[in-house]
């Protein structure tokens, strides 16, 4: 799977595609739809996979809801911990609130990536002081993470990517 950032709006949020075999999935699609179609290119939309509903993650969410094939996962239409398969993607949904109560975190294990939205970024973690944002629930979705494997790449909504293990040595909130 080849992953692609574009980053989009006036907080530089991350949106991903995820292209495979002449498609791909988009991943919190934030605004600047004309760059975010731009590195589409000529590869077949499946679906768009929302971290949380916030206002920066799903700007130019509305240019992919005329086209019905494509599906839509968000907290609302997701269930924690299932499987879900989209052409040749399949990844896992992790219900990970803290920063926002619809957050949700997309794993993808045979490529060992993980889309987290605003949940950690590197050497912190996304704000819980947001309505809808729970310190008590970060500090469960956080122990939850723990149990994946170190080597997994966490592609955040904001700033670079990271990997698990590196955040368990460096990231103080992971302690």
């Amino acid at each position: 799977m080849e992953v692609e950032v574009v980053v989009t709006g006036t907080l530089d949020e991350n949106c991903y595609i995820l292209k495979k075999n002449k498609t791909c999935l988009i991943v919190d699609p934030g605004s600047d739809y004309p760059k975010i179609k731009e590195k589409i290119g000529d590869n077949k939309v499946l679906g768009v996979l929302i971290t949380h509903s916030h206002f920066d993650h799903v700007g130019a969410l509305r240019n992919f809801l005329t086209n019905r094939s494509v599906k839509i996962f968000k907290k609302s239409n997701v269930l924690d911990d299932k499987e879900y398969e989209v052409g040749d993607f399949k990844f896992k949904t992790i219900y990970t609130p803290g920063h926002a109560s619809d957050e949700v975190t997309f794993y993808f294990e045979e490529d060992k990536v993980m889309f987290i939205g605003d949940f950690i970024f590197k050497e912190s973690i996304g704000r819980w002081d947001f309505p809808g944002g729970s310190k008590e629930e970060m500090e469960k979705s956080l122990e939850r993470i723990k149990k994946y494997p170190k080597e997994i790449k966490l592609y955040p909504g904001h700033q670079e990517e990271t990997t698990l293990g590196y955040e368990l040595e460096n990231n103080p909130y992971l302690k």
